[in-house]
């Protein structure tokens, strides 16, 4: 016969066992919590945009900005620094306390800036946490009516000639559509010459009125002249069609394999920011860009967006710098 005191015993001991590993299952799982969801945000959150109002980066960012201030109850201020190329107001998110607090949206000029410029007051890769790779949209290549080619074939077989003397023109030195070019030329075989223009809505409009017949332009700047017929639309750089311009095809189709090349936007928080916060900033830009009304208004921008996560991103911003700073090499292109 069993000793009641000893089964007592026993019993008493087992319930304290079982209380101590509840008691430590709960407390794990309030660390694990902790870490998964940090008191964050605990105050306005400052979202930079290093270029004017207005234009792609500040309307994809504003969308953003919206959102997430319904979402998390305290207010995303974007606060627009433009100039430098977007060096300035980038340079400005480096340095600032790496919280969370902080973010900018970033163009794929930011892993060009350190070919295309002596003084760069940041460097793209080491002083930035990657967040979010959030859209992208290809360059599209159009002539005016008077160059008599309507596809990739019949435009080589005019440009090789001309060599040199062909002229293309773009928005500006390093920017997506320039260097979306260069990287044309050097598959193709061209010797085109350059044009920089101040920004995408002047080149375009010299190519309407003739003053020069090539340009390697954003989807959306030239859409409304390739429709009206003002403009040949020949190629976009993207690996697969736009949607804006199903019927053109891209360069893949036209015989250069592996042909992709994009302007991208994309969000980075300060080197230092926790794990956690980019993690948390990461999950909810993915859960907005599923919103029908936020995929319908970034619809409408041109733009197709792209999705990441925090360490796909940063691998995708080693593979571009390491890609584009081979074109800027190859073309010759000197740092200003």
């Amino acid at each position: 016969m069993k000793d009641p005191v000893s089964t007592t015993r026993v019993a008493a001991a087992k319930a304290r066992c079982v209380a101590l590993i509840a008691a430590c299952a709960a407390a794990l799982t309030v660390t694990a919590a902790g870490a998964q969801a940090p008191n964050f945000p605990t105050k306005p959150i400052r979202f930079i945009v290093p270029f004017p109002p207005g234009a792609a980066t500040d309307a994809q960012a504003r969308l953003l900005a919206g959102k997430m201030t319904e979402i998390w109850g305290q207010q995303t201020l974007i606060d627009n620094r433009a100039g430098a190329t977007g060096m300035i107001g980038t340079d400005l998110a480096a340095k600032a306390p790496p919280d969370g607090h902080t973010i900018v949206m970033v163009t794929s000029a930011h892993v060009v800036h350190p070919f295309i410029f002596k003084k760069v007051p940041f460097d793209p890769i080491r002083d930035f946490a990657p967040v979010h790779l959030l859209s992208r949209v290809p360059n599209i290549l159009v002539v005016h009516p008077s160059v008599p080619a309507r596809n990739m074939q019949e435009f080589i077989a005019f440009a090789k000639p001309r060599g040199a003397d062909l002229v293309y023109g773009s928005s500006g030195n390093g920017s997506s559509n320039h260097l979306s070019a260069e990287l044309f030329k050097m598959v193709a075989g061209l010797q085109m010459t350059h044009v920089p223009y101040k920004g995408g809505a002047p080149v375009v409009i010299d190519v309407v009125g003739g003053q020069i017949p090539v340009v390697m332009s954003s989807v959306l700047t030239t859409l409304p002249h390739v429709k009206s017929g003002r403009l040949r639309a020949l190629v976009v750089t993207s690996a697969k069609r736009h949607p804006l311009v199903p019927d053109v095809p891209t360069l893949i189709e036209s015989g250069f394999a592996g042909f992709d090349a994009n302007e991208w936007w994309a969000v980075l928080a300060p080197a230092g920011t926790p794990k956690e916060i980019v993690a948390r900033l990461n999950a909810e830009i993915t859960r907005i860009m599923a919103m029908p009304d936020v995929k319908e208004r970034a619809a409408a921008l041109a733009v197709e967006y792209v999705g990441s996560t925090p360490e796909e991103f940063g691998a995708f911003l080693v593979a571009e710098t390491a890609k584009w700073g081979k074109v800027v090499k190859a073309a010759g292109l000197q740092p200003e």
